[in-house]
């Protein structure tokens, strides 16, 4: 069997969360699957090394413009060409036109929700705009189109089968994410030093992987800080990652708090493998997303023995489970308590970091790709 894998993105050096999914279930294909015959379709970028060619795994240098071009044009008259049996796409949209039977991971439809639409239309960048445009427009037709329909989180599944009518549908299934092996406690100092130092690391701080997408909560991420600060005291700050300074005081602005910017740092892109040492210098980890698909964050904190702060809505209880404080992330007061009660609670704090621990171990990209191949195989049954 051959089967094409998208993954428009992977040779980019900044590299974001579908991103890391779709190389790790490459990766995982590698080293469990020498049977079957694939054909990677990726845009040259930069080329980071990140994947390299087995007998088994061609890599397809794809030329082809703007994605929308790339993804309707290029893609499925190169799948064709390569003889492709089964097109995976990794990243929520698909071509419309193709012959090809499509696998599609749709990770989520929060672009596609009305609940959400205020917050998605009314901020974001004019590239996130863009995107959710693109994908309102493609999705509808894909889900309709496709043989396999991958999401993350049964959350997810059941908000894809209400949404589009199909649920109970033997094409809708959930396969979780995973958690890389280079996620665990770093104890050694060369290393922490190494982090703390390459990215001006204060001694006491937050964790915040907030970004411009309006799901993230930054705004209430801040407020909930800058309350903490004024209730607690201490010598905190809250570490964020790449983030645009200038968008960042214009919230700070908004918010009644711009002495706060004085106890934010900001380290900009972090290589994937730089995170694990940070986590493990954090105070805790802060995810109290609006809306989340599943949230690897969560179990990459968990897995570095660093206690989480995440949501009570969407997917993030049933992937945190009991192991994570669950607070309402409309409300930040509520965000505030918890990081008090974290930070006053020795007990609460090792019973975070114990459960995490266990939690986190749960996930493995290893069983993400062996439902996914196994999802590929049932596709060539139905057909034949």
């Amino acid at each position: 069997m051959k089967i094409g894998i998208e993954g428009q993105r992977l040779f980019r050096s900044k590299k974001h969360g579908m991103d890391m999914v779709a190389l790790e279930l490459i990766r995982n294909l590698q080293k469990i699957d020498h049977e079957n015959d694939y054909v990677l379709f990726i845009k040259p970028d930069e080329d980071d090394g990140c994947l390299k060619e087995t007998p088994r795994f061609r890599i397809v240098r794809l030329e082809g413009g703007f994605y929308p071009l790339w993804e309707q044009v290029a893609l499925p008259k190169a799948a064709k060409a390569a003889g492709c049996q089964i097109l995976h796409c990794t990243s929520n949209t698909a071509p419309v036109n193709t012959t090809i039977p499509l696998v599609v991971t749709l990770h989520d439809i929060i672009y596609m929700e009305s609940s959400y639409g205020k917050i998605l239309s009314g901020s974001g960048t004019a590239y996130q705009k863009f995107g959710n445009a693109y994908r309102r427009m493609i999705v509808p037709k894909i889900v309709q189109k496709s043989r396999k329909i991958i999401t993350v989180s049964h959350f997810e599944k059941d908000r894809i089968g209400e949404f589009f009518g199909i649920r109970g549908d033997s094409r809708l299934t959930a396969v979780y994410n995973g958690v890389s092996e280079h996620f665990k406690p770093v104890t050694d100092q060369k290393e922490l030093t190494r982090v703390k130092e390459k990215y001006h690391l204060p001694d006491r701080f937050f964790f915040f992987l907030g970004n411009t997408d309006p799901k993230k909560n930054t705004r209430g991420t801040l407020n909930a800080f800058s309350d903490f600060l004024k209730q607690y005291g201490g010598d905190y700050r809250l570490v964020m990652l790449d983030y645009d300074r200038t968008e960042l005081e214009k919230i700070l602005n908004e918010i009644g708090d711009k002495a706060l910017i004085d106890r934010i740092v900001l380290t900009g892109y972090v290589v994937n493998t730089d995170l694990p040492a940070i986590y493990s210098l954090c105070e805790l980890f802060l995810y109290p997303s609006l809306r989340e698909s599943f949230g690897i964050p969560m179990l990459e904190a968990m897995a570095c023995g660093v206690p989480v702060i995440t949501s009570n809505t969407s997917s993030m209880p049933e992937v945190s489970g009991d192991a994570a404080y669950l607070v309402d992330p409309y409300d930040p007061k509520q965000i505030t308590a918890a990081m008090k009660d974290i930070m006053n609670n020795i007990s609460l704090r090792q019973d975070l970091v114990g459960k995490g621990l266990a939690q986190s171990a749960r996930f493995s990209w290893r069983k993400m790709a062996e439902d996914v191949k196994e999802i590929y195989q049932t596709v060539i049954r139905e057909k034949a």
